[in-house]
């Protein structure tokens, strides 16, 4: 460096220097102050979700001392983007906002005031000093002496690095530059959007291919490629895609009022120039518009979809060039998601907020009703890896009677006819799955849920767990390569779930890791602490429990060995880190869930394969205080501390450069750049102004060199989107010579999965771009080892390293369904993990072996109806399944008899793999019986099977008044009159408990005088029927039998309603012609015709019990009553020249009793009705009878003679059945009895009162 001649004197240089270092340093950089950590979504989860697509959204807090929420809103979105926790903090100084167009760029330097030293390789000064300052310790144990790691050589040839190809350099302290330097930036502000809180973005990077940010919620974008999101401070959310040859970025900013739960403003801009300048787009689409939502095709990027807001109006505008142009077209629905074609650029479904899936073929321009009644999140597009049936759409609906059912039907015709449904019965609501070549449901039946899998679209096959594993809960986690990763809570885990890992198939499940940790996300969705790395098959990072101590573990083989992380050898100031395993060990957080938006604080990608980056600390166990930042290149065998706060990490042009962003809620302008994979890092500044940062989004594609800053410089600031170019900072591009071979390994094995995999990586002190990622990995398959094979399913491995028998499987029980003369597959107890490419060595030793399927005498037989009930309904299907657990099926003779009179045989399996159906066209409860026999020998099995049809109507039949502890008879009416095994449950007055019969009459006593009710339930499968009925209750009444003048007849439709109006018409007429008390009045109208009621006198007393009328009392009434009517001053108008009169037929000598069941209740009436007739004639005006102390009741007839059918139709009579026979609750407890169907849902009452006597007495 030449030295610069001046004249002033080397003081004044130094005087000048220090005082522009202390102003430029403290003016710009006081506010980058440690805040709370804060985490961001670095990248999307790894594992595969089932739906893919919706818009993330960027939200900030435009309002000072203040934290704002974002709620779940329509679109599917559940839970945070790449939001962090906010800290307001007072500024050191003030500043004003940015101009729009702002921009700095070139390189500027200023030393801090160490000395910079010169990292190796690297020719411009201070890249690479340590810092200066304190380090806080580890909060983990420390040991005396510091433990050198061992590590074995792998099998083959080392690489050209070292040991397996490592870098020299190993995991030493990470190293910072103490220069500062600048990035080319430019800086614009959205103008007129300060009050905007929300904001979603599409970026089409020049440099990529189809790219897409994988956010796998339901309705929108599908995921392909990953575009790089950070953000921290505020909470913030995104959406990117991109697939263009321009620089166009779109940004729908929106004003969110939390008080009204609404959009109230939006804006939308437009770039084409990577970010540099923005147009807004108001206009084009509407001045008035309010926007909600952006979309964009997986599939071709040029489409968009903009959704307005549903509470102003209902429209889609269309672009098909990129956002320049917008056509808009209504909708007659609200949409809630949409969810896009992977392959077909024009093909949506769309759900809508009343549950109705809506399809299109034409980008949302027409849309076409699919089927109502859809569970939201439960509709998916046939994922098939063969690619059959693109069309074909999988959808969980509601039936008519609320059940849940799995369809299937193509995307322009889901007609009943044309709808499949390819499990046999119904399924648990909201537990469809389709997920590439699988398909599960879940059925809970005996309180437990049960699980199927369908592979490939074939028959659905029960999974098989571990016996003794009883799940409560099941999660599937990924489908990736034929096999499935599954989460199950098991019934004795409470926060931690297993890991377990299935065949091809999906059908046999093996534990893979015992006791991962779990969570509740915000929308209550279960988190699992899982995280597969990117770019290395069958890696996996994991949190588990042991002895209420989180420990993270790391898998190369897809869960078949797990291995605690090996802590970094220093800290950040060199100092040697004393952890030794297993009591001491490196933890990492990871945020890996079915929810899409939480955010993570682990990175990895496909394309940097070997890189990792995560948020965790070193000690005994997982803390979530102490948090540092760690960097693995060498795929999780070696770790470096790189920071001691949380950082966001983004990677740069294939894991070349990484680019780190501290979370905290304070204003910064710095960010630090690492060109060796984290072992050193430059800080560089990338804004003139400190920023609050909202989110980071870097360019999507491969290269990824441009970069998004969005921010504001104060809360009430505009929009600030920093543009930052990374391309000045490269020379050239990377020649063959800049690169070096590294290959994987797991601490010093080199054969993982099978094979040894080499990856072409650039050597860390070349600093030159990559460009487009060329995959760089070569495989070579490795010899099978034991290490290349876990247990069967039905075994365990023990000690010594040996897979034998669990204590509950029979490993016979594989021929069960074999025939004689075919043959099966043997375990020996081994199966290969799957994707695992090993050859020869054990492979041979391990594999099943085919044997002949052994002639076997029928053991174990069962029968069961398809859907697991006991119950059936009258006039349908009945499918009976026969199973054997040991046997020759194929060449047995089946015999099945109904136990209604029917009886079938079958001479071979074949015709009952479907199940046997039966129709039973009577109900009652039958005995099947079927039996099973060959020539070795036979066994038989029985099911009792209760056949019901639906019971529509319960009517409760019982005098309308009764004298005092005198037994009243009360019959359960009902409609249908034969419905199957029924229980009747009787209430009594105020009775708490009720009394409990399998008969439908009884008898009861009242001690009490007055009104008093009574209330039937009746019980028929999973419907309950009630009727209440009130009675009076006297010591003493009369009764008077009523007639009225022809001309009623010709309006009485014979319906309870009318017959009510009727009674309390009546009564009002008596009241007026005798001025006798309505209280001594009770008026009853009887079913049938001629019209006649039931007058009753009753023996009224006040509150007080005095002035109780007597015997003599009622007489005289009685006489009034008769008196008046005779005289033919009691009548009514039915209508306008319609009078009716009612007249007195006589008055009862004796009780009037209940009619036996065998006798009809109208055809005594007539029978009566002639006699009395006959009788009038001769009948003096003034008879009087005396009833003293007599108990005289009146039988209240069916209410509907002509529709129902006497509950006793099944049998000669129904005998009365006395109060202490009746069995109370405990009783049948007790008695044992049994009358809800197995495997039934729960009951819904559906009361069905009927109160007729309260309007008789108190009207």
């Amino acid at each position: 460096m030449e030295k610069v001649a001046g004249w002033y004197p080397a003081w004044h240089v130094a005087l000048l220097y220090w005082t522009w270092l202390f102003l430029f340093t403290f003016g710009f950089t006081g506010a980058e102050i440690t805040c709370r950590s804060c985490h961001s979504q670095v990248k999307p989860q790894q594992q595969q979700h089932p739906q893919q697509g919706l818009p993330m959204h960027l939200k900030t807090d435009r309002r000072e001392k203040e934290q704002w929420r974002i709620p779940g809103e329509q679109g599917g979105e559940r839970g945070q983007g790449a939001g962090m926790d906010t800290e307001d903090a007072e500024l050191q100084a003030p500043f004003d906002p940015a101009l729009a167009g702002t921009k700095f760029s070139g390189w500027e330097t200023r030393s801090w005031a160490s000395e910079p030293e010169k990292a190796p390789g690297d020719g411009r000064p201070g890249a690479a000093a340590a810092p200066t300052g304190e380090y806080p310790q580890w909060g983990g144990r420390r040991n005396s002496t510091r433990r050198r790691r061992r590590g074995r050589s792998p099998r083959g040839t080392a690489g050209p690095g070292g040991a397996a190809g490592r870098e020299p350099g190993g995991s030493g302290a990470a190293r910072f530059g103490l220069e500062e330097l600048r990035l080319g930036s430019t800086t614009f502000a959205l103008t007129g959007d300060s009050a905007h809180n929300q904001a979603m973005v599409h970026w089409s990077g020049q440099n990529s291919s189809v790219s897409t940010a994988a956010v796998g919620a339901r309705g929108g974008l599908a995921a392909e490629g990953v575009a790089s999101l950070l953000g921290c401070c505020l909470p913030c959310k995104f959406l990117v895609s991109s697939d263009s040859q321009k620089g166009v970025i779109l940004i729908l900013t929106k004003l969110y009022d939390y008080n009204l739960g609404s959009i109230t403003e939006s804006s939308l801009w437009r770039s084409t120039d990577y970010g540099t300048t923005y147009e807004k787009l108001n206009d084009k689409v509407g001045l008035k518009t309010i926007l909600s939502y952006l979309y964009v095709s997986p599939t071709n990027k040029r489409k968009i979809m903009l959704l307005t807001d549903p509470e102003i109006e209902s429209s889609l505008l269309i672009s098909t060039d990129e956002g320049a142009t917008y056509q808009k077209y209504r909708l007659n629905f609200y949409i809630h998601s949409l969810l896009f074609h992977p392959k077909q650029e024009d093909w949506i479904l769309a759900y809508s907020q009343d549950q109705k899936l809506f399809s299109s073929v034409e980008f949302g321009r027409r849309w076409l009703l699919l089927h109502e009644g859809v569970a939201p999140n439960r509709f998916y597009w046939s994922m098939m890896v063969s690619g059959r049936e693109p069309d074909l759409v999988h959808l969980e609906a509601k039936t008519v009677d609320g059940h849940a059912q799995y369809i299937t039907c193509k995307m322009q015709n889901c007609s009943e006819a044309s709808q499949n449904k390819p499990f046999p019965g119904y399924i648990d609501h909201n537990s469809l799955i389709v997920q590439d070549d699988y398909v599960f449901v879940q059925v809970t039946s005996g309180g437990r849920p049960h699980y199927y899998v369908s592979y490939r679209r074939n028959a659905f096959t029960p999974i098989k767990l571990p016996k003794y594993s009883l799940p409560k809960d099941m999660h599937v986690i990924s489908t990736d390569e034929s096999q499935v990763f599954a989460a199950v809570q098991e019934w004795n885990q409470n926060d931690t779930y297993n890991l377990y890992i299935s065949d091809t198939r999906g059908v046999y499940f093996t534990l893979a890791l015992e006791n991962v940790k779990s969570s509740q996300g915000l929308d209550g969705n279960v988190m699992i602490d899982l995280y597969e790395v990117a770019g290395i098959k069958g890696m996996f990072l994991a949190n588990k429990k042991i002895d209420n101590q989180v420990k993270t573990f790391i898998t190369y083989n897809k869960g078949r060995d797990w291995n605690l992380l090996q802590a970094p050898d220093t800290d950040l100031k060199g100092n040697p880190v004393h952890c030794l395993l297993p009591y001491c060990s490196l933890h990492l957080h990871l945020k890996v869930s079915e929810n899409p938006y939480t955010s993570g604080n682990i990175a990895s990608r496909d394309t940097a394969p070997s890189i990792i980056v995560a948020s965790g600390n070193i000690g005994p166990e997982l803390s979530d205080s102490d948090i540092s930042m760690f960097v693995s290149s060498d795929a999780g065998n070696t770790w470096r501390q790189i920071f001691e706060e949380e950082h966001s990490v983004l990677y740069l042009d294939q894991g070349g450069v990484l680019v780190a962003i501290k979370h905290t809620s304070l204003p910064i302008r710095h960010l630090w750049l690492s060109f060796d994979e984290g072992k050193s890092w430059s800080k560089y500044s990338f804004t003139s102004l400190p920023l609050f940062v909202d989110g980071i989004l870097g360019e999507p594609g491969e290269e990824t060199l441009i970069m998004t800053v969005f921010g504001h410089f104060s809360h009430r600031s505009e929009w600030q989107l920093v543009k930052i170019d990374y391309k000045s900072i490269f020379d050239r591009r990377c020649a063959e010579e800049d690169y070096w071979t590294w290959q994987l390994h797991s601490q010093g094995e080199a054969c993982i999965m099978g094979a040894k995999r080499i990856y072409r990586k650039r050597k860390s002190e070349k600093k030159c771009m990559q460009g487009k990622y060329a995959g760089g990995m070569t495989s070579e398959p490795c010899v099978c080892t034991d290490a290349d094979f876990d247990c069967d399913y039905g075994y365990e491995r023990h000690s010594n390293g040996q897979c034998l028998p669990a204590f509950w499987y029979n490993p016979s029980s594989l021929s069960k369904d074999c025939s004689l003369g075919q043959s099966y597959l043997n375990s020996t107890g081994y199966r290969k993990v799957v994707s695992n490419n090993c050859t020869d060595g054990v492979r041979e030793q391990y594999t099943a072996k085919p044997q002949q399927c052994p002639g076997k005498a029928p053991q174990g037989l069962r029968i069961i109806t398809s859907d697991g009930k006991l119950t059936a309904e009258q006039g349908h299907n009945v499918t009976f399944l026969v199973q054997l657990e040991e046997g020759d099926l194929q060449r047995s003779l089946i015999q099945v008899d109904f136990g209604d009179g029917t009886a079938v045989s079958y001479a071979n399996l074949s015709s009952t793999e479907d199940g046997i159906k039966h129709t039973y066209q009577n109900v009652g409860i039958f005995r099947v019986t079927v039996l099973v026999e060959n020539s070795l020998g036979s066994d038989n099995a029985v099911l009792y099977l209760h056949v019901t049809c639906p019971l529509e109507h319960v009517h409760l039949s019982l005098p309308f008044v009764t004298t005092k502890n005198k037994e009243v008879n009360a019959t359960a009416v009902l409609w249908p009159s034969q419905v199957g095994t029924l229980t009747y449950i009787w209430w009594f007055g105020n009775n708490t408990e009720p009394l409990i019969t399998l008969e439908g009459s009884i008898t009861f006593t009242f001690s009490v005088e007055g009104m008093n009710t009574i209330t039937v339930q009746v019980s028929a499968g999973n419907t309950i029927l009630q009727d209440t009925k009130t009675i009076a209750v006297y010591e003493q009444f009369r009764s008077l039998r009523l007639s009225f003048s022809p001309n009623l007849d010709d309006y009485n439709p014979d319906i309870p309603e009318w017959r009510r109006d009727i009674s309390r018409v009546v009564k009002r007429a008596l009241v007026e012609a005798t001025g006798i008390s309505s209280k001594h009045i009770l008026v009853a109208v009887l079913p049938g015709l001629p019209t006649s009621a039931e007058l009753f006198i009753l023996p009224y007393q006040d509150a007080t019990g005095e002035n109780k009328r007597t015997a003599e009392d009622l007489e005289q009434i009685s006489e009034i009553l008769i008196q008046k009517l005779n005289q033919n001053f009691v009548h009514f108008e039915l209508k306008p020249g319609v009078r009716v009169l009612v007249h007195a037929a006589h008055l009862t000598a004796a009780p009037l009793v209940d009619l036996t069941p065998s006798h009809s209740g109208s055809a005594m009436l007539m029978l009566l009705s002639v006699v009395f007739v006959g009788l009038a004639v001769f009948v003096i005006y003034k008879f009087k009878r005396k009833i003293p102390g007599l108990n005289i009741y009146a039988q209240m007839q069916n209410e509907k003679d002509q529709e129902m059918v006497s509950p006793v139709s099944q049998r000669e009579s129904i005998p009365n059945v006395p109060q202490s026979e009746l069995m109370s609750p405990e009783q049948l407890v007790d008695e044992k009895l049994d009358v809800q169907p197995i495997g039934s849902i729960s009951t819904a009452a559906e009361p069905q009162s009927t109160k007729e006597i309260p309007t008789y007495v108190n009207g």
